[in-house]
């Protein structure tokens, strides 16, 4: 087959391409352009998906693309960028949310934009490639396509897939899904790609966020649950559910954000124990492993990548919606990430936190 592999300047799309090409693959690299600043970084902050550091990635993965005797093609799709995910981190942020961009990206730019930019230009290929922790299955009775955890728990991204469509996943390979990191930092460094030892991207801006939701800080009130008020703070998109430190605070007991009032422009804080909470709903669900459910059911939850899923109560509601009842509280449920629903291995699918019931 002819395969674009999805670049991005580490280790796990290079050896992706690696792998591919080992297999006899006709193989090239596609990387999108998504930063509209210019000139280059005056020092690297750090690695990330978003910022100056991506004229350095393109340069590495000219250099890499040459190693690997591959073609290596540029995308512009930074407009799209600009539009789809930035406007949406900016409009989640000012309504005192906490999204999550590489999900968003994922969905309607890497697996959405880029392919289909790279087509209209005259790249053909048959299959899109890129380096994540993921694996894609086939339910013959269902007639349906599968997103997997990767056989790497530690590094498993299915978390941030969940939103692919039945056509996305039709469409794509994940040469790592069963590998794991050690693995392919041995294949790299076999190989003697420089990308080897490279740190991994942590975050998808390692800059001031400020620079993105571009809007001068508006002070308002930090407040307990009974409206008192405790203090001051800078602009609610600084905070998030859960935080604990940088309140400014001096009290008795550590306080936590319990809830961001956009409306009012206040911060609700309080102790840990008020941090958790069983009940919440997920808004604008996709679905992998069936069209929509047909009742209730019963499934593993996680509300952060980072966080290992819990068992919970699915109930469907109407616009797309599901009501999420764990059998055991947790805390700092968080509106604006997503609710990640897993059938063992299986992405069922998942939705946007939004109400949390206190």
């Amino acid at each position: 087959m002819k395969i674009a592999v999805g670049m991005s300047g580490g280790v796990d799309s290079s050896v992706a391409a690696l792998l591919l090409k080992q297999q006899g693959h006709d193989v090239f690299g596609l990387t999108m352009k998504i930063w509209r600043g210019n000139g280059e970084p005056a020092a690297r902050k750090g690695n990330a998906c978003y910022g100056p550091e991506e004229i350095e990635d393109i340069k590495l993965m000219e250099s890499l693309c040459e190693t690997l005797g591959i073609e290596y093609h540029v995308i512009d799709c930074s407009e799209q960028y600009e539009r789809i995910v930035l406007e949406y981190f900016r409009k989640e942020y000012r309504s005192g949310r906490t999204p999550n961009p590489c999900i968003r990206c994922n969905q309607e730019i890497k697996f959405g934009v880029l392919p289909g930019l790279a087509k209209e230009a005259g790249h053909y290929f048959d299959k899109f490639a890129t380096g994540h922790y993921a694996r894609i299955g086939r339910d013959d009775n269902r007639k349906r396509w599968l997103l997997k955890r990767g056989a790497d728990n530690r590094k498993d991204q299915s978390y941030f897939l969940y939103r692919l469509t039945q056509e996305q996943l039709a469409a794509t390979l994940f040469p790592l899904g069963d590998r794991y990191k050690d693995e392919v930092r041995a294949i790299a460094k076999e190989a003697g790609l420089p990308v080897h030892d490279k740190e991994e991207s942590q975050d998808f801006y390692t800059g001031h966020y400020g620079d993105i939701v571009g809007r001068e800080n508006k002070p308002g009130d930090i407040v307990d649950r009974q409206g008192k008020v405790l203090g001051k703070h800078r602009g609610i998109w600084h905070y998030t559910v859960g935080q604990r430190k940088g309140l400014g605070i001096a009290h008795s007991e550590p306080l936590y954000v319990l809830s961001i009032d956009a409306g009012k422009n206040r911060i609700v804080v309080g102790s840990g124990h008020e941090t958790k909470s069983s009940v919440f709903t997920a808004i604008d669900c996709s679905w992998i492993a069936f069209e929509r459910p047909a009742g209730a059911f019963t499934a593993k939850v996680k509300i952060r990548s980072a966080t290992p899923e819990a068992e919970a109560i699915i109930e469907p509601c109407e616009n797309d919606a599901v009501n999420v009842a764990f059998t055991t509280p947790h805390s700092a449920i968080t509106p604006g990430q997503s609710a990640v629903l897993y059938d063992n291995d299986v992405v069922l699918g998942g939705g946007i936190i939004d109400h949390i019931e206190s």
